[in-house]
């Protein structure tokens, strides 16, 4: 009896159509009643009452297919584990592991903290999801736990475990820990792991895959290749840096920028299931992450930047937020695409999903003391290169740090999909209907979000003012500006004390 009394429920959408059932019943029935009643009736008494019994049957008709309708999105609500926004949770007998397996194929290429925003915001719309990233240390020392075990690095497809899996906190943890005495010391969990894997399954890349079954993971992570390549920049002055660490530390004593990037060996295989992945997808994305060494190294790999070309999927670059010192020092959203183009050709990118800029200078002025900007947008010059735009309130604060929000990109790019099968007509489809409620939820709670920061910052800055002298509030824009130059040209003091000693 619960159950039948929910069907009438404000969030469930289905008052209005059993009320239109109601009213064209009677419309129906006032019909068959004027013909049944009347003893002599002209052209036009039959035409209107003709008339009415269409418009009460369409009305029958139109909403037991909108009910039928509401009805799936509702188990799916229902039975949905990964809720955008949890109102209740009600049991039903509906499966919604099958719908999140039949949801859109996509291929994210990248690594670091930028593509592992992409992944959570992802997972909670689609099971098929595919991680590629690099296994480089960029010439770094190998930890103890890598030297013992002769382990590949790892540290990207780690991290990628841990934005797909659905304990975060309590995987992050396992990953990376290292035990502390015995025989075990200095080791680190992960990598004893992913040795005994390849032991058990003889191949490296079926072993990433398992775990994703082992750890309950939404999608998989693949390594873009299986060989241990080396990352090298080459600058404009000709001066070749075979470590990462070193990068910005060359460049800022030469003042030379990145001329190109380019991967060691230059003939290293795909892993087994990338280029499959790439074939098969629905929307390749590329980024956000560091630009020369985690976006261009993976599309450097034999064979990977064709496959992106030829495939039918959509293919979105992801802007980052910031500029990285030592590697895209200056560098504009163009600069940023550009760099991509010059080294794998032109074809790879068709959508470019850019930030709004509307970040809260506080933050802004903390990453500027590290040598960090806002990527410029340049937006006439992007159009030049054939990429469409997309602007989207990307950034959020998270733990002081600026971030991409998973939630925007992830809206962003399903959007996409979703406009997609819209125009092929498929907006009863099942992957349609679950993917546009995602949306609704996501876009209300990205709102919401928002509206709150707006309001929180408002109260803010209110505070301040109550709190400021007139002088100050006066001359707040100029202090600020003679700060920061006072800032500035003390940070440089120091790069030329450390560069002179």
């Amino acid at each position: 009896m619960k159950g039948f009394f929910r069907w009438f429920k404000s969030n469930t959408r289905i008052k209005r159509w059993i009320f239109l059932i109601i009213v064209g019943i009677l419309l129906c029935l006032f019909g068959m009643a004027e013909i049944l009643t009347s003893n002599q009736m002209e052209f036009m008494d039959v035409a209107k009452i003709a008339a009415v019994f269409v418009v009460g049957f369409i009305f029958v008709i139109y909403s037991i297919i909108a009910i039928q309708k509401r009805t799936l999105e509702i188990l799916v609500e229902d039975t949905d584990s990964r809720q955008i926004d949890k109102k209740a949770k009600v049991k039903s007998l509906i499966f919604n592991k099958r719908v999140y397996n039949q949801g859109p194929k996509v291929v994210a290429i990248g690594g670091g903290t930028g593509l592992n925003a992409v992944l959570r915001g992802l997972k909670n719309y689609t099971d098929n999801i595919t991680a590629i990233v690099t296994v480089s240390d960029y010439g770094e020392q190998k930890t103890e736990s890598r030297r013992l075990l002769e382990t590949l690095p790892l540290d990207d497809v780690k991290e990628s475990i841990v934005a797909l899996s659905s304990k975060e906190d309590a995987m992050e943890q396992l990953m990376n820990f290292r035990f502390k005495y015995g025989r075990l010391k200095d080791l680190s969990f992960s990598d004893i792991y992913f040795l005994a894997m390849q032991d058990l399954y003889k191949d490296f890349t079926e072993s990433v895959k398992q775990s994703q079954n082992i750890f309950n993971m939404t999608g998989k992570v693949l390594p873009v290749t299986l060989e241990e390549i080396q990352i090298c920049a080459e600058l404009e002055d000709g001066t070749v840096i075979k470590s990462k660490d070193k990068i910005p530390e060359v460049i800022n004593d030469k003042t030379s920028n990145i001329s190109r990037i380019y991967i060691t060996p230059s003939n290293c295989k795909p892993a087994p299931g990338v280029i499959e992945a790439i074939q098969e997808a629905d929307a390749i994305i590329i980024g956000p992450g560091s630009l020369y060494t985690n976006v261009i190294p993976n599309l450097l790999v034999k064979g990977v930047s064709k496959a992106i070309k030829e495939s039918k999927a959509f293919k979105v670059y992801v802007s980052n937020l910031m500029t990285q010192p030592g590697q895209t020092d200056n560098y504009s959203l163009s600069e940023h695409i550009k760099a991509i183009n010059e080294h794998v050709g032109k074809g790879v990118i068709e959508y470019c999903i850019y930030d709004t800029g509307e970040i809260i200078p506080e933050y802004i002025r903390k990453y500027n003391m590290e040598g960090s900007e806002l990527v410029e947008q340049d937006t006439s010059k992007v159009k030049v290169e054939g990429v469409y735009l997309i602007q989207r309130k990307l950034s959020h604060i998270e733990n002081g740090f600026i971030r991409h929000n998973p939630d925007a990109i992830a809206a962003s790019i399903i959007q996409l999909i979703c406009d997609d099968l819209k125009f092929n007509n498929m907006e009863n489809n099942t992957q349609y209907m679950m993917l546009n409620k995602k949306l609704k939820d996501s876009k209300e709670k990205l709102k919401n979000q928002q509206k709150y920061s707006r309001k929180a910052r408002k109260e803010d800055k209110d505070k301040g003012r109550r709190e400021k002298s007139k002088f100050f509030e006066k001359y707040e824009k100029r202090l600020r500006s003679i700060q920061e130059s006072d800032l500035k040209q003390k940070e440089k003091a120091r790069r030329a004390d450390r560069s002179q000693d």
